[in-house]
């Protein structure tokens, strides 16, 4: 008699884990509360007809450097990665940009006396990447397989950001280092943030920052479509808001926050685990606003119109003190902003002349202001005029997106702060486990964390595996 699995929710990683368990003859049926897949991967006309911009999640360095996703093969269920001609860049106030290439020759090339400082701290972290993202995009407490090629990686990575740019004589390799940095929305100065930039600069590197054609929704389609030829289903428009709305199975994997999951089972939660869920805190938030833009983006510099992801924050000294002040709750004049170009890479996103611009400053958590004058105004300091050339704006807010993702709690799309503690303590040392025998968390509250990679579902699925006897 075949095991049974439950997966609720169907964002990448509720669906990566399904997919694991499937392939290893598990039914499998996933539960989602939408009308579609996707979680932070969907993808909507927010603007005007023919635009397609992104909800959440845009930009995919992790999706493809994933092993998951590499292994799956998810390019054979209508999956294209589409790569910019330059992946990254940060402009400056002195008119030219720091640029990020999938080169790390080109790269520091442009980067004046720090050339060779970035061939250093980079280079030999990015020839070593393939043989030890598997351990990147796992668990910290464990022992590595390869431990001198990651004690590479942990030098860097250990560090508060803000350290480790001193090893950078200039602005521009410091700024676009410190913008990688701060996908962590953190403070530059806590020990740590130096992993998630080291991992997006080298990721960038080693593999690109890609969008998927079409939109991010491309991306659970096709988890999708490979699950149902593997004889999964997956059932929309079903909230589990209770135990009582969860069918008998085996075993029950929860593709939600710590303090959703604690909702759902209610008492049934021991006392210590449960206070590991409560515990856990979420960060600050994003705040939303996607464009319409007749023709590209009058870029100071030219080069950063070639650019798919753009870092909008001025010099490191800058994104640091913006950084701060959202941790402690107070809105930053000048917010660090993301701005994405997909359609750089991907001209199907735009129609009629008119690109999708989707860009979102970083705010305090659960910011109730309007920052959609914050957010034009980055964007206008590095690319004068560009107020004139906008059609259509569509705004999402943190309450919007807390409303859109029950896992996003006060806006905070990483479903959990990156303080030192919850990088390491992810909701608790056990992590994928509940304390409810046969049932495990296996959202982004999980280890290795945010972003669309799939491997927080992939750790969680083999953890269930071993329950069921099959790992």
């Amino acid at each position: 008699m075949s095991s049974t699995a439950t997966v609720v929710g169907a964002g990448p990683n509720g669906l990566a884990a399904a997919v694991v368990l499937a392939r290893h003859g598990v039914e499998v049926t996933v539960l989602e509360a939408a009308e579609t897949v996707g979680g932070g991967t969907r993808t909507a006309e927010l603007t005007l007809p023919g635009l397609h911009h992104d909800i959440c999640s845009a930009i995919h360095p992790l999706g493809v450097a994933s092993p998951l996703f590499r292994e799956l093969g998810l390019e054979r269920y209508g999956l294209t990665w589409r790569f910019p001609e330059i992946e990254l860049a940060h402009p400056l106030d002195e008119g030219e940009a720091a640029l990020l290439h999938r080169s790390v020759e080109s790269t520091a090339a442009g980067l004046g006396a720090d050339r060779r400082r970035w061939e250093q701290v980079f280079g030999p972290v990015v020839r070593d990447f393939d043989s030890i993202t598997d351990q990147i995009l796992a668990p910290l407490l464990r022992l590595p397989r390869r431990p001198f090629r990651m004690a590479g990686f942990g030098l860097r990575a250990a560090p508060p950001a803000t350290v480790l740019a001193r090893a950078f004589r200039e602005e521009k390799a410091r700024a676009l280092f410190a913008g990688c940095a701060a996908h962590a929305f953190q403070p530059l100065d806590r020990p740590g943030t130096s992993a998630v930039g080291t991992m997006l600069v080298v990721s960038g590197h080693r593999h690109g920052w890609p969008v998927a054609e079409g939109g991010s929704h491309a991306i659970t389609l096709a988890m999708a479509r490979l699950l149902e030829e593997l004889g999964g289903t997956v059932v929309t428009g079903v909230t589990v808001r209770t135990r009582a709305d969860l069918p008998a199975a085996d075993v029950t994997l929860f593709d939600t926050s710590p303090g959703g999951f604690a909702d759902i089972v209610g008492d049934a939660l021991p006392q210590r685990p449960r206070r590991a869920m409560r515990r856990w805190r979420h960060g600050p938030a994003a705040y939303k606003v996607d464009l319409a833009v007749r023709g590209p983006i009058p870029w100071r510099d030219p080069a950063v119109g070639r650019a798919g992801t753009v870092h909008l924050g001025g010099t490191i000294a800058e994104v640091a003190a913006s950084e701060q002040e959202i941790a402690v709750g107070r809105m930053p004049e000048r917010p660090f902003v993301l701005l994405g170009q997909q359609y750089v890479a991907d001209p199907s996103r735009s129609a009629d002349g008119l690109n999708p611009v989707w860009a979102y400053a970083q705010v305090p958590h659960a910011y109730e202001g309007d920052a959609t004058d914050a957010v034009l105004a980055q964007i206008e300091r590095f690319a004068p005029g560009f107020r004139s050339h906008v059609v259509a704006t569509h705004v999402t807010t943190p309450a919007d997106y807390a409303a859109y993702n029950l896992n996003y709690v006060g806006g905070d799309i990483s479903t959990g702060a990156n303080t030192l503690r919850q990088l390491i303590v992810r909701p608790t040392l056990a992590a994928y486990d509940t304390g409810i025998p046969g049932m495990f968390l296996c959202s982004a509250a999980t280890p290795p964390g945010a972003g669309v990679h799939g491997m927080c579902g992939y750790h969680a699925a083999h953890r269930a595996l071993r329950h069921l006897g099959r790992g």
